[in-house]
């Protein structure tokens, strides 16, 4: 295993620290680096509350800032924040107009917000996030997964929150683009979790895996690597075949690299998968494209669809100010 750590066991605080101190102006830690925080925070507007493992950077804490999140917990790579994390970042950023915790469908993740909701002595709503349609139940989750979609929530809530939405619509709103998401991942290599030194699968030389998770999850299949426009049809297939009523009008299309993927390979699925979408009649209004919810170190991509309206295209066009998104 080669990585730049000196100790497994600090590796987590130590990034920390410096993810503070290089956004120094946007976020500040909370008490034993449970939370990272908002700065400039407005005790006025509902807060929005995330995490979950490390390993995803920079899902969640660089959506921490104006436009997106309050606050995030990370938890230790691939493991969910501990409930007291979640009910102190609630505190910390939480006033009148309540709390809104968003939330992966993961076992832990759910488990361990749903104390923090039932310990928060302020107002709080949770939603959860399920945008994966790889996997219908898994050992990590209680029916499909939370995955780059997560984000898509993160900043239209967070933009409908910064302008003063109350909490039950905010989480209308949340649990609305969650039904309007779909998401698929596919796998080039494994990624290596440094408590374990190695790769959580293996993948021969000319084989992908379809279907994988955030965590470096087995997919739904292994095969034979194909062509880039292939691979894009199967992932487009399978989203666009997820939709009961069908899929048609507008969408953001986000394509997101697992950690080991370069820009370049990004930029060209994303083509690929916007042509597929443009030929059956999806206009393209919004795209993203970069490694913001990722996997270690795993090569890979995972494409997002989220079927959008006038007023969702107002709100992820709203100002945003944090480490990994500014427009």
């Amino acid at each position: 295993m080669k990585k730049f750590v000196n100790s497994v066991d600090t590796m987590l605080a130590e990034s920390l620290d410096g993810f503070a101190a290089v956004n120094a102006d946007i976020v500040v830690l909370g008490a034993e680096r449970k939370f990272v925080m908002r700065r400039a925070l407005n005790p006025q507007k509902v807060a929005l509350v995330s995490g979950g493992g490390s390993g995803h950077e920079p899902l969640h804490a660089g959506f921490v800032g104006r436009g997106m999140l309050d606050a995030a917990c990370p938890g230790q790579i691939f493991t969910s924040p501990t409930p007291d994390q979640i009910v102190e970042a609630a505190a910390a950023v939480g006033g009148r107009a309540g709390v809104l915790f968003i939330v992966k469908n993961y076992a832990g993740d759910r488990m361990n917000f749903e104390m923090a909701a039932e310990l928060y002595e302020g107002k709080a709503m949770s939603v959860v996030t399920n945008d994966d349609v790889a996997v219908e139940k898994s050992t990590h989750s209680e029916g499909r997964r939370g995955v780059a979609g997560t984000l898509v929530v993160e900043k239209i809530v967070g933009a409908a929150a910064e302008k003063g939405m109350d909490l039950q619509p905010c989480a209308e709103l949340a649990a609305d683009v969650n039904a309007r998401t779909r998401s698929i991942g596919v796998a080039l290599t494994s990624c290596t979790v440094p408590a374990a030194g190695t790769p959580t699968f293996a993948l021969g030389e000319g084989e992908m895996e379809m279907g994988v998770g955030i965590h470096g999850e087995p997919g739904r299949k292994r095969m034979k690597i194909g062509g880039a426009d292939e691979i894009a049809e199967q992932m487009v297939g399978a989203i666009l075949g997820d939709y009961e009523a069908g899929a048609s009008g507008r969408a953001l299309l986000l394509v997101n690299g697992f950690g080991g993927t370069p820009s370049l390979e990004l930029y060209l699925m994303y083509n690929a998968a916007r042509r597929i979408l443009q030929g059956r009649g999806i206009t393209i209004a919004r795209s993203l494209v970069g490694s913001y919810v990722t996997s270690l170190e795993m090569a890979g991509c995972s494409i997002t669809l989220t079927m959008l309206d006038d007023n969702l295209i107002r709100l992820w066009d709203e100002p945003v100010h944090t480490a990994a998104l500014r427009w």
